[in-house]
């Protein structure tokens, strides 16, 4: 089967062709980044003037990259849930409009499931390489997301919460990073090259809740915030040293709290998904780890890691094979389809 996917969850618009082997046919994505730059961050309404504008072409760049028409299509996957509401029903009403006249079956898709099963993409242009067994255990770390899942296969009644952050997701401490030390939006690409030139033991930043597989990283940001306010003005040293002390210490928290989750569900594979599973000390991190305690790991290929279409099609593909489709009445959410334990905020649980 063939799933065409379209993804307009937050600030990229994307749309693919994905074979239910996990094979790419094609995969484009029309980035936001320069509309939202100005402000330091996404800007939900200017996300969602940018699909109307990109949805379209972004099709049929997708098609024409994949040498086919819709006909050849076996149905249409639409990211439904979570994300920015008014980006999410630019994507869910042109997947409703070409599903309706190319007489295609329609499926809604929960974007965080797309990123839990990216790891099974194969893309013609990266290397072969393995893909994990049911079940594993996965770190989901984005810009709105983090999380740890056992994951017992595709749907997401099969997919457990392990923990969870408590407030700031790991993507969105790094962007605030970034911020604080005038970086730039978006931060973390800018943190993991930073970091590579900083020393991290000249900044001393505490590890958040390393006892739990629960995680917070607004205090973390807080840290930095007042490590700042001390410093004065920044030499490009001490914002180097910055990057590479508060970088080790998400990532080795990140890395730590994946693998013992394994361990505790002894599972022996790990995967990594989201947009932070893109961060070169992270991915280096949890490999060391996982291989010291006999673990497998697998991170997807860095172009599946960050919002894609390809994932969104690999998922609806997955439902299709199971018989589920959707009817006209799909509509956006910005609640997730997957099962919630950790409760946001302070305090005892």
């Amino acid at each position: 089967m063939i799933v065409l996917g379209i993804e307009t969850s937050c600030d990229e618009t994307g749309a693919a062709l994905v074979r239910d082997d996990g094979h790419v046919l094609a995969d484009v994505v029309e980035s936001q980044i320069a509309s939202h730059a100005p402000f330091g961050g996404v800007v939900p309404e200017v996300a969602s003037r940018d699909h109307v504008r990109n949805v379209g072409p972004v099709v049929r760049a997708a098609l024409a990259e994949a040498g086919m028409k819709i006909d050849d299509v076996d149905a249409i996957a639409v990211t439904a849930r979570p994300g920015l509401v008014g980006a999410l029903l630019v994507g869910v009403q042109i997947a409703k409009g070409i599903a309706l006249a190319a007489e295609k079956p329609l499926i809604g898709v929960d974007h965080l499931v797309g990123h839990l099963l990216a790891v099974f993409l194969r893309h013609p242009l990266t290397e072969a390489r393995a893909v994990p067994e049911f079940p594993f255990v996965a770190l989901l770390a984005s810009g709105g997301h983090t999380a740890i899942y056992r994951v017992d296969g595709p749907d997401p009644s099969q997919c457990t919460e392990l923990g969870a952050t408590r407030d700031d997701a790991a993507g969105e401490a790094f962007d605030k990073v970034a911020k604080l030390l005038g970086l730039g939006y978006p931060g973390g690409p800018e943190i993991d090259r930073r970091a590579l030139l900083g020393d991290p033991s000249r900044v001393k930043l505490r590890t958040p809740m390393p006892s739990s597989l629960e995680m917070s990283f607004s205090g973390l940001k807080s840290q930095v915030a007042r490590w700042v306010e001390e410093q004065g003005a920044l030499t490009e040293g001490a914002v180097n040293d910055a990057c590479a002390a508060f970088q080790a210490t998400a990532t080795s928290t990140l890395a730590d709290k994946l693998v013992r989750a394994a361990r505790q569900e002894n599972v022996t594979a790990v995967v990594l998904g989201g947009g932070v599973a893109a961060n070169r000390e992270l991915r280096q991190r949890v490999h060391d780890l996982a291989g010291k305690c006999g673990i497998s790991a697998f991170v997807p290929p860095v172009a599946c890691c960050t919002d894609n279409a390809a994932m969104i099609a690999y998922a609806g593909a997955m439902r299709l094979r199971r018989g589920e489709t959707d009817g006209w009445n799909l509509n956006a959410t910005s609640r997730t389809s997957l099962p919630r334990k950790t409760r946001k905020g302070r305090g005892a649980r």
